[in-house]
Order: structure tokens, then C-alpha cells, then sequence
């Protein structure tokens, strides 16, 4: 019987070692970013300002050639979509993180499409 509260001792221990190993592997795409987008239409180096919350939903503002506009996203691991409307179009941005540099494709409505890298400004 003194078997089992020690079992019980070293699962809790466990959990929660797992817990703070994946708390802390949690990717925040918080912060300002400046991308190179390249699409079959021209290139830009847009920037966006996001925050992100604990759930993994992203707000915040693109600023760039299609103007400034409000963005809004998620994120889960180190997957993320980010998207936002420009004079009825909607605009997608669609990547992984690591680290501080991210890379993936971009869609620009009916306009064009693309890829895109860029780095977090540690500013």
C-alpha cells in the first residue's frame, strides 16, 4: 500500500514537469515584425504590429503597399494565419514561426500570390 502514494507522487511530478516544458515552448508571435513578401506581381516589405493572447488569437495592424489595415489571426504551435481585407480583398498570410523569423505563402485576394520570410525587430 505505500506503493500506490508514491506512484501518485511521481505522476504528479511528471505532469507537471510536462506542463512547464510545453508552457514554455509556446511560440508569441507579440511584436513587430518586418516581412519580404514576393509575389508574381511585384515584391513589399510590409511590417505588422501583433499581439497575441493566451487562446492564440492575433490582433493587430499591417502597414505597407496596400495601405494600413486591421489584421486579425491565430496561431497554434508554430502554425499561423494572419489575415485581413484591402478594398474587398481579402489578404492571407499563411506560415510557420521559429525563433524570431517566419516564413511561409501569401495570398493577395485576386491581385496575386506569393511567398513571404521575415524577422521580429528587437527593438
Amino acid at each position: 500500500m505505500k506503493k500506490l502514494p508514491y506512484f501518485l507522487l511521481v505522476l504528479l511530478c511528471t505532469t507537471g514537469l510536462s506542463l512547464a516544458s510545453f508552457a514554455q515552448s509556446t511560440t508569441d508571435l507579440t511584436g513587430t515584425w518586418t516581412l519580404d513578401v514576393k509575389t508574381d506581381a511585384g515584391s513589399g516589405t510590409p511590417t505588422f504590429k501583433l499581439t497575441q493572447n493566451a487562446e492564440g488569437k492575433l490582433t493587430g495592424t499591417y502597414e505597407g503597399q496596400l495601405g494600413e489595415s486591421a489584421v486579425t489571426g491565430t496561431i497554434k504551435d508554430n502554425v499561423f494565419h494572419i489575415e485581413f481585407s484591402v478594398q474587398g480583398n481579402l489578404i492571407k498570410y499563411d506560415g510557420k514561426i521559429e525563433n524570431d523569423t517566419m516564413s511561409g505563402k501569401v495570398e493577395l485576394g485576386t491581385m496575386a500570390s506569393g511567398t513571404f520570410t521575415g524577422k521580429k525587430n528587437n527593438r
